[in-house]
């Protein structure tokens, strides 16, 4: 799974590598990445569980919105994420594109978009997730 130094980030959770989310670019201002979807991701009907589609939406946009604050010592968790599913697939490749919607001090709005065919084929879901800039931890 990729790390991100950048934001001191050197690990990622199992669940994280489970996902297989791949990022290509990584800035404060769009994130683009792909995942390869598959049995792994599929609910009992055998088709991609919207959960799945919920998860990439939170991850693609935290990043991203991470990556906007770091220079502040912050990082950005979701607080809230409605994502829609628009079309049910069993698998294949797709794009994974975020943008900022609203950057502000405390709080960032991100919209995520999730594309069949790595970015050829129709709109799989949409996700819009409400971000909190909080500062990072001592480990």
């Amino acid at each position: 799974m990729t790390a991100f130094p950048a934001l001191g980030l050197d690990t990622a959770s199992r669940f994280l590598v489970a996902l297989g989310l791949e990022f290509d670019e990584v800035a404060g201002d769009g994130v683009r990445g792909r995942i390869a979807l598959g049995p792994q991701h599929h609910n009992p009907w055998g088709v991609v569980h919207g959960g799945i589609h919920s998860t990439v939406v939170e991850r693609a946009a935290s990043v991203g919105a991470s990556k906007a604050v770091a220079d502040r010592g912050l990082f950005a968790v979701g607080v809230h994420n409605a994502t829609d599913v628009f079309v049910t697939t069993t698998g294949g490749p797709a794009l994974v594109t975020a943008r900022p919607v609203f950057q502000g001090d405390l709080q960032q709005v991100w919209s995520v978009e999730i594309t069949a065919g790595g970015g050829t084929g129709p709109l799989l879901a949409r996700g819009q997730l409400r971000l909190q800039n909080v500062p990072k931890r001592a480990s």
